[in-house]
């Protein structure tokens, strides 16, 4: 499990951003697999989310995870969902709710209000960053008072540039989109890669949180022991783990 640097300073909250070590399940998805989407044996993928919980210290029963659709929307957690959510986003000011994100190779965002005690958890791949997740959730910050100075945004790993390769109409769609934002591609032997985590960085930044963590762990390369769908697919794999991501106020 990872921390933030700025965020363990705070201690009525928890976090971590877990990788694929230190669970339950077997073959392509050993071992802490907590994607109950993915092919993977559900009693192991319990077992794994239930370990998750225990480490944050939460009831798993107050673990919201989304049925994420790489979209920009954001649900507001005001007592534990009977079904799971729909969506890309999740914002709650409850002690005790666990807000849950799971990526294999997406970035999730983890978002602090220290003065209004308000967190967030976002599944943000370029999907949801071009469709703008990051200024959806904003506005629910606020919309409960919050002032964009006092947040904290934390980036965790995903898939680094230097292995998000990515075709021509790729970067013609950002590019389209906005000009400036060729900057956060590279061309290199003719082959086009893209950063997500400074993509993402420049959104928060250009909406006003200045205050802002990127963990630097490539979720692509093995050596990170994180799962990743493009490492997945490039060896051929008919399926891979998800990585998961969670916040709390205690």
């Amino acid at each position: 499990m990872f921390k933030s640097k700025k965020l363990t300073k705070f201690k009525n909250i928890k976090h971590g951003f877990f990788n694929r070590k230190g669970g339950f399940s077997r073959g392509i998805y050993k071992s802490l697999n907590c994607g109950f989407g993915s092919k993977d044996n559900i009693k192991d993928i319990k077992k794994n989310v239930e370990k998750v919980c225990k480490k944050i210290g939460c009831n798993k029963n107050n673990l919201v995870i989304l049925n994420q659709i790489h979209s920009n929307i954001v649900h507001k957690v005001s007592k534990i969902p009977k079904k799971k959510l729909k969506g890309d986003s999740l914002i709650t000011n409850k002690k005790g709710v666990a807000l849950g994100i799971l990526t294999a190779d997406c970035a999730p965002v983890l978002i602090y209000d220290p003065v209004n005690n308000i967190i967030s958890a976002l599944h943000t791949g370029w999907k949801g960053a071009y469709k703008r997740i990051i200024s959806a959730t904003l506005k629910k910050f606020r919309s409960r008072g919050s002032n964009f100075n006092d947040l904290i945004a934390v980036i965790g790993p995903c898939i680094g540039k230097v292995n998000y390769e990515v075709r021509k109409d790729f970067l013609d769609k950002f590019i389209y989109q906005e000009k400036s934002n060729k900057k956060f591609f590279k061309i290199k032997s003719k082959k086009i890669y893209f950063s997500l985590n400074d993509y993402i960085k420049e959104h928060l930044l250009k909406i006003g949180v200045k205050n802002i963590e990127i963990i630097k762990k490539d979720t692509y390369s093995l050596n990170n022991n994180f799962f990743s769908a493009r490492r997945s697919i490039r060896n051929k794999l008919d399926d891979y783990g998800r990585n998961i991501s969670i916040i709390m106020i205690k």
